[in-house]
């Protein structure tokens, strides 16, 4: 949806407009989704002995039903009214105004860019069990990985779908191996014990479901590069079968291990004497069938840091095509229509990232992707109004099961599960990622103020407030920003220290020793008095904006969904010719 962007000096077409489209398969489009949400069932490891192998296994069998599918669900249906390059930025700024649309792009490109590292640190550690690696040796391989996926993503989306259709068979391959061998060897109840005694219903539930929660996140990602596929009606279409095959990628290797190889307690990623999906192959075929499930390990890495670049590249690329942003970050390849320049950047961030200890950065951005689940169930609803299903249907856009009902539950279950999450991930945790909110809102006014937004592509739409330089609105959307951080923080007082009270200040003084993450109690109060000051802010400027912007954003809304309408009916018609 953004305006073609030119430079006349050299007769280059920038930004959206000069991205080339390919034709993909819906199988090509599927597996891309199956590498950006699973790629293999490893991390699941953790949840065994955490929470109990029972327990580990039902959540696999609800959490498909309750958190999986209402997010395909709606991802689905906003990609299929709405399927534009930048997909949640792009919704939640037509939902909902210039400035929420940049906190989800943000959110979106920021947890994907801080992450990037982490899946070139596992590809090394893999190597590194049978391999003596150097530092240097180590660093090397990391750069590698890098640029032979960096040069995949420059040559554009069809070679990427290839790549991920082939290393995404090959993972299934892998996965489906253990299955079968540990169906085949079943000697244990795979439900026993139900819970970790240890840990206690609510302990053995509060981590497995931040494992869960994760382990699901992704579907939104494969509308980033929605107007780079010739059909993007195709979209909604893999999500509905890539689901169920996610879903079994997860529950049936992880039901055959534990019945076949049982130690629940040992179950782990990484560590002396762990246990996982390898030993169902090495104890029942032989140690060539592990060692070749270590290459399935790496290669299950190596489809999802493919299929991120491409998605991650595009987060800010749309935003600077839309002014919000650094201008270079929307140049693209004249000969490959792909967005060179942020791929390359984002490649040359991975190397400087991929030398640190990043932990700290993975705990902060991934409370993020809850904010953006919460973010998008809000929007599905606010289009949803706007744009009635009897009108969809004509134009035969997806639109999710159950009508109205359904559509209520399946906005509501993603949006209190991400709120549980949020708070169960730990204080830390918590704590991190609301600082990424706070960063997230200065960083937009800086942009905005910098780069000035679609002002610039549509003044009478995207109006600026001539006092505030902001974009009509924006107080009014800062000041709910500011209260509902508040509100977050304030609830979060109260709920983290009932969670983790009792043993909460042990913990933390032991884990980090010193420092702010160390005091519980410092962190609690930190969440209590900054919450209720950022709640009297929020209501401050949220009054001022109502008061002096109110009026004139209803007349502006208005004008924006007459050009909205007129824009969707162009690529409908485009689409159906």
């Amino acid at each position: 949806m953004s305006e073609q962007v030119e430079t006349k000096k050299e007769g280059r077409v920038d930004g959206v407009a000069g991205l080339k489209k390919s034709k993909i398969k819906v199988s090509g489009v599927v597996f891309m989704i199956y590498c950006l949400v699973a790629a293999g069932a490893f991390g699941i490891e953790e949840m065994i002995p955490l929470s109990g192998p029972g327990l580990t296994l039902i959540l696999l069998i609800v959490f498909p039903i309750l958190w999986a599918f209402p997010i395909s669900e709606m991802i689905a249906e906003l990609g299929s009214l709405l399927p534009s390059e930048g997909g949640v930025y792009v919704w939640c700024r037509e939902a909902l105004g210039e400035f929420w649309g940049w906190q989800v792009g943000f959110w979106n490109g920021a947890s994907i860019w801080l992450q990037q590292a982490l899946y070139c640190v596992l590809v090394a550690g893999y190597i590194g069990k049978y391999a003596d690696l150097t530092t240097f040796t180590e660093y090397a391989i990391k750069i590698g990985m890098i640029i032979i996926f960096s040069v995949i993503n420059l040559m554009g989306l069809k070679e990427v779908s290839l790549v991920s259709t082939v290393l995404s068979i090959l993972v299934i391959i892998g996965f489906g191996a253990v299955a079968v061998v540990g169906f085949c060897n079943w000697n244990c109840n795979p439900f026993e014990p139900m819970i970790n005694d240890d840990e206690g219903v609510v302990g053995s539930l509060g981590g497995s479901i931040s494992i869960v929660v994760w382990m699901f996140c992704g579907y939104e990602c494969m509308a980033n590069m929605a107007e780079e596929v010739e059909n993007p009606q195709i979209i909604p279409k893999a999500m509905v079968i890539a689901q169920p095959v996610i879903a079994l990628s997860y529950l049936l290797p992880t039901l055959a291990g534990i019945a076949s190889v049982g130690q629940w307690t040992k179950w782990a990623t990484d560590g002396s004497g762990a246990v996982g999906y390898m030993d169902v192959l090495i104890q029942n075929i032989g140690m060539w069938a592990g060692i070749a499930f270590l290459i399935i390990a790496i290669l299950s890495n190596c489809s999802i840091f493919n299929s991120y670049i491409t998605s991650g590249s595009r987060c800010f690329f749309v935003m600077a095509d839309d002014h919000l942003f650094p201008k270079f970050l929307c140049r693209v390849s004249q000969k490959r229509g792909t967005p060179a320049v942020a791929i390359i950047v984002m490649a040359c961030f991975t190397i400087l990232m991929c030398k640190f200890d990043f932990t700290t950065l993975v705990m902060a951005t991934t409370p993020l992707q809850l904010y953006i689940y919460m973010a998008v169930s809000v929007c599905v609803q606010k289009l949803r109004k706007e744009y009635p299903v009897e009108e969809r249907k004509k134009q035969k856009l997806f639109v999710m099961v159950g009508g109205k009902p359904g559509m209520i539950i399946m906005t509501i279950l993603p949006f209190i599960i991400s709120i549980i999450a949020l708070y169960v991930n730990g204080t830390e945790y918590f704590i991190a990622g609301f600082s990424m909110m706070l960063i997230s809102l200065v960083l937009y006014l800086i942009c905005k103020w910098s780069f000035k937004g679609k002002v610039l592509d549509d003044p009478e739409a995207y109006l600026l407030n001539p006092k505030t330089k902001l974009a009509l609105g924006d107080t009014i959307s800062i000041g709910v920003y500011v209260f509902l951080s508040g509100v977050s923080a304030f609830v979060g007082s109260i709920l983290l220290y009932l969670y983790e009270g009792s043993w909460g200040p042990e913990y933390y003084k032991a884990e980090y020793g010193h420092g702010f993450f160390s005091d519980f109690y410092g962190m609690i109060d930190a969440c209590r008095w900054g919450g209720i000051a950022l709640i009297v802010i929020g209501l401050i400027i949220w009054y001022i904006g109502r008061k002096t912007e109110g009026p004139a954003l209803v007349e502006v809304n208005k004008l924006r969904k007459i050009k909205r309408d007129k824009l969707m009916a162009e690529k409908s018609n485009r689409s159906n010719a």
